[in-house]
């Protein structure tokens, strides 16, 4: 028997990179995952691929309040229940300070920060009635040290939501962890103008390497699963050794 048999996941972001990793372990491990995503083409063939007993894509735009209202209710209609969200839409962009427009910073925000914190208030009230949950939510070695501004902002954020919300649930049997993963080989860092940037980086890595996404999905199913069970409000690092320097 899997380690999640039985449990209902939301995974947001994901149609490819970290996100689909952890919608393909999830299931081999026995969960049944909705996958969410505004890539419809790619999340609706993973969710085809892993099958339609176990997973159903729904597009989403994270910062929508609506959008979140119509994944719980199409989660609950197709699966019953909704045991473990992973929060793991996020965007990035490598600019300097002086050329991050208004609008540049407020997108970010929008998708990295506000996506996360209307996905907490919308399954929270599934959990709590249940009295049992796990919520995920993906920050980065940026939430840690410095990076980027704008990226680093809301990932910091994220920690600090992360430990809030921990407190305020936990009474309720519900369990709020942060992840920060370093630089991950995902369809984000290999965009228009970070490639060179992410493969100087990998040589200051202790490990030497940039990881691959089903390394993160592996800690991610530890804090999904029962396995995790006393831990809450916490940080769990996958960077190869970056932020121990």
């Amino acid at each position: 028997m899997g380690k999640l048999a039985g449990k209902v996941a939301i995974i947001t972001g994901a149609a490819q990179g970290m996100g689909a990793a952890h919608a393909k372990l999830f299931v081999s491990e026995g969960a049944q995952v909705v996958i969410t995503d505004v890539k419809q083409a790619e999340g609706e063939q993973l969710a085809a691929a892993l099958g339609p007993d176990k997973a159903l894509f729904i597009k989403q735009d994270v910062a929508s309040a609506a959008d979140w209202e119509h994944v719980v209710a199409a989660t609950k209609a197709q699966f019953g229940q909704i045991d473990i969200l992973v929060n793991n839409a996020g965007i990035t962009f490598a600019k300097p300070l002086q050329e991050i427009s208004e609008a540049d910073y407020i997108k970010i925000f929008q998708i990295n920060q506000l996506g996360t914190f209307l996905g907490l208030k919308a399954v929270a009230k599934e959990m709590v009635a249940q009295h049992a949950g796990s919520i995920i939510n993906v920050s980065s070695l940026n939430g840690l040290v410095g990076g980027a501004v704008g990226y680093t902002d809301t990932k910091f954020a994220v920690r600090g939501m992360t430990k809030a919300a921990a407190l305020e649930l936990a009474p309720s049997g519900v369990r709020v962890n942060s992840i920060h993963p370093g630089v991950i080989e995902t369809p984000m860092i290999s965009q228009a103008g970070t490639a060179e940037a992410v493969k100087q980086f990998a040589k200051a890595i202790p490990l030497r390497r940039i990881a691959e996404p089903e390394e993160v999905s592996q800690m991610v199913l530890f804090l999904a699963s029962d396995d995790s069970s006393y831990s809450t409000g916490s940080e769990f690092v996958v960077d190869g050794g970056m932020s121990a320097q």
